[in-house]
């Protein structure tokens, strides 16, 4: 345990460079990797309800992303995995499929977007429920049902 921490300590640290917050490389991985069908769904957490993948890993919106496209590339993406996808990704359970989208990376991987936002999850984030990328950097926000950052606990 205690090597874990000193592990991701040593990743927090090399992360803040990027564009906020740190983390490991992602043990979440984009959804792209498995071949399960993608979804997103309205979970309750601390914050109210949230949007969140399939599994309840919370999705997060970076507030610096302009007109749909993603701005988080190479070191930040380490830290903020996209969601991305093969397939179309579809709305379940609370989530709004009108608001639901997609953009293209720089790289060519097609994210999944939720309003106005490309979705990512935080590598800090162990367990299903978890908001520990909530407000970092003051750029960093889970997505509501609406579509909208939630900035502070509804």
């Amino acid at each position: 345990m205690r090597a874990r921490f000193a592990v991701l300590g040593t990743a927090l640290a090399l992360g803040l460079t990027a564009c906020g917050g740190g983390g490991t490389e992602a043990q979440h991985h984009s959804a792209a990797s498995g071949d399960s069908a993608v979804s997103v769904k309205v979970s309750q957490s601390s914050l109210g309800p949230i949007l969140t993948d399939r599994k309840g890993r919370t999705l997060y919106a970076f507030a610096r992303d302009k007109n749909g496209g993603s701005s988080c590339t190479a070191d930040c993406v380490a830290t903020w995995p996209a969601l991305t996808s093969r397939s179309a990704v579809t709305a379940v359970s609370g989530a709004n499929s009108a608001l639901l989208g997609q953009t293209r990376r720089a790289e060519g991987a097609t994210q999944a977007t939720y309003g106005d936002w490309p979705l990512y999850y935080y590598a800090g984030d162990m367990n299903a429920g978890d908001v520990d990328g909530q407000g970092v950097d003051g750029v960093w926000f889970a997505v509501g049902a609406n579509g909208k950052l939630v900035k502070a606990a509804q």
